[in-house]
């Protein structure tokens, strides 16, 4: 599947503790009426977790300059991300309450509607319920695994 060009994401959540967050290249969509959007998490990973407890989330779709941000949210151990943002353009959606990068290609806010197990990870099918931008960038995908800009 590294053969695959992927778009790179990173998924936010507001626990009542902290504020999680991590890259993801398996998000899709599902539907356009109702929109409706899909990703795919590790199911042992804390996100997951999560997200099962905290319906509502955000997803910022990075653009090509945005690599560095991708990594931030990739690595193991890595902290709040409230700390991985606090230098970088960012503000709380309205409908989630989550962390939403700014300067990607384009930012969403979901609630999820249905949680499918799949093999080692967990499939989070969620409703829409806004889009804070979309800008015309490039953006970041994920190819034989490194980060890539579109051409």
């Amino acid at each position: 599947m590294a053969q695959l060009a992927a778009g790179v994401a990173v998924v936010t959540v507001r626990d009542d503790r902290d504020d999680l967050g991590v890259t993801v290249s398996a998000i899709m969509s599902v539907s356009l009426d109702p929109p409706m959007v899909l990703v795919s998490l590790a199911s042992r990973g804390y996100l997951a977790e999560v997200l099962l407890r905290q319906d509502r989330w955000a997803a910022s779709l990075l653009s090509s300059g945005q690599a560095a941000i991708a990594s931030r949210f990739a690595m193991a151990g890595r902290p709040s991300a409230r700390l991985l943002v606090a230098s970088l353009p960012h503000h709380r959606g309205a409908e989630s309450d989550a962390l939403i990068v700014e300067g990607g290609v384009a930012a969403l806010e979901a609630e999820t509607v249905q949680v499918v197990p799949a093999g080692d990870h967990t499939l989070f099918i969620a409703r829409v319920l806004g889009v804070p931008y979309v800008s015309g960038g490039q953006p970041l995908v994920r190819l034989r695994g490194r980060y890539r800009p579109m051409a």
